[in-house]
């Protein structure tokens, strides 16, 4: 964890070490707000120091939260709780533990965290070909499966990569159904009037 992650409460400006561990109160060095901040020793170790999760030797060092035989190495980014190497989960360059990384998978608190996708392209083709079955519905489905095709342009297509021929196929059939829709409303207003 990085030591600039640590805000002051009131401004949240970055705090530096002169503040952390004393009897006293301190100012902020930003808006001097008196600030008492107690940081455990590994907050001031390296992530890649001890990677297999050893054992604590110290009393009065911080040990992992889900491991308490384990000495801790950095703090959970979604919870605060300490982990030990053994229990940190890192996604994107930040570190969380088991149980903050299945709440960010199952309630999507993560952002960075995909586990699944909507296949724009094959929505908006889908919207443009099977409704050609029933031509009435493609009054509907054209313009839908174009504006998807256009909103939809730089959204990522799939985890696995995909070209982009599915919205390529998908606008030029829907504008060749909205093109017959419109030539079809003229012949008919045309009919009526002459």
């Amino acid at each position: 964890m990085s030591l600039s992650l640590l805000l002051c409460p009131k401004c949240n400006g970055a705090l530096t070490e002169t503040v952390f561990n004393r009897t006293e109160l301190t100012p902020c060095p930003v808006c001097a707000t008196p600030l008492q901040v107690e940081v455990f020793p590994a907050l001031f170790r390296s992530v890649s120091a001890g990677r297999d999760g050893e054992a604590a030797l110290i009393e009065t060092e911080s040990t992992c939260f889900y491991h308490p035989q384990k000495k801790a190495h950095l703090p959970c980014e979604g919870c605060g709780r300490f982990l030990c190497a053994l229990c940190d989960c890192e996604l994107h360059g930040k570190h969380y533990c088991p149980a903050c990384l299945e709440i960010g998978k199952t309630k999507r608190k993560i952002k960075s965290l995909e586990t699944e996708r909507t296949l724009y392209d094959s929505l908006a083709l889908s919207l443009a070909v099977v409704p050609l079955v029933i031509f009435y519905l493609t009054f509907v489905t054209a313009p839908a499966a174009l504006y998807i095709a256009v909103r939809y342009w730089n959204a990522p297509r799939s985890i696995v990569h995909r070209s982009k021929i599915r919205l390529v196929l998908a606008i030029i059939f829907a504008s060749l159904q909205i093109v017959g829709w419109g030539i079809a409303i003229y012949f008919i207003v045309a009919k009526r009037h002459g």
